[in-house]
């Protein structure tokens, strides 16, 4: 049995996906980030950086993204390719990607006055966009392959992580009008149609609250 600390849809949402994929039992604990809670002692104690998501599992929490996912892997088998198959080195390759290269760049759409404050977020976000669409395209080779990691029928971690990316790079965007959308990658899109339809994943988004197309067509 699992505990997740959640927030909807912020990145506990990924956690909270791959966990439905593996039909691990799991336990959702809201968070208010409002009232202060990732920054409450039993919060900090889980997680000293106070940020989301931690799982707490039997070996004790866990915290970072792509440290869950891939510790969750780990324990839960066709999460992600075995340890000494061919397709593990890829995966991995392209899970670290995800957690350090695409998902920074997402939060740089979302936040594009952090780097250098109000006054170059103009310039920033036009070169973050820029960023954004070669990772994407990228992926977007990767996916037209097909790997096994990458099939909505069996999903490894790697396919909420991705899906939750391309949705937040929409719906976080300062300018919608200007978001780069899921329809510039067609066979990523149409692994997150296939995805989203997948019960389980869409009985999350509806207690989410994130839509009918939440990944493949995500909207403000």
């Amino acid at each position: 049995m699992y505990t997740l600390r959640h927030i909807p849809d912020w990145a506990s949402l990924i956690v909270r996906l791959a966990l439905a994929d593996a039909g691990a039992p799991c336990t959702i604990l809201p968070l208010d980030y409002d009232a202060g809670d990732l920054d409450s002692p039993g919060y900090r104690a889980l997680n000293p950086l106070g940020l989301i998501p931690v799982l707490e599992t039997p070996d004790g929490p866990v915290f970072e993204t792509g440290a869950i996912l891939l510790w969750l892997s780990e324990r839960h088998p066709g999460m992600a390719p075995a340890p000494h198959t061919i397709a593990r080195a890829p995966f991995l390759s392209w899970l670290f990607f995800t957690a350090n290269t695409l998902h920074p760049t997402v939060m740089d759409i979302a936040h594009p006055e952090r780097p250098g404050g109000d006054a170059a977020t103009a310039a920033v976000l036009a070169r973050v966009l820029a960023r954004y669409r070669d990772q994407i395209a990228h992926l977007e080779r990767v996916a037209t392959t097909a790997p096994a990691w990458l099939d909505p029928a069996a999903p490894s971690v790697l396919v909420p992580y991705i899906a939750v990316m391309l949705r937040w790079a929409v719906i976080l965007a300062p300018d919608p009008a200007t978001a780069i959308t899921p329809a510039a990658a067609p066979h990523l899109k149409a692994i997150l149609a296939a995805y989203e339809a997948r019960p389980q994943i869409a009985a999350i988004a509806v207690e989410e609250g994130l839509g009918p197309t939440p990944f493949s067509a995500p909207h403000v």
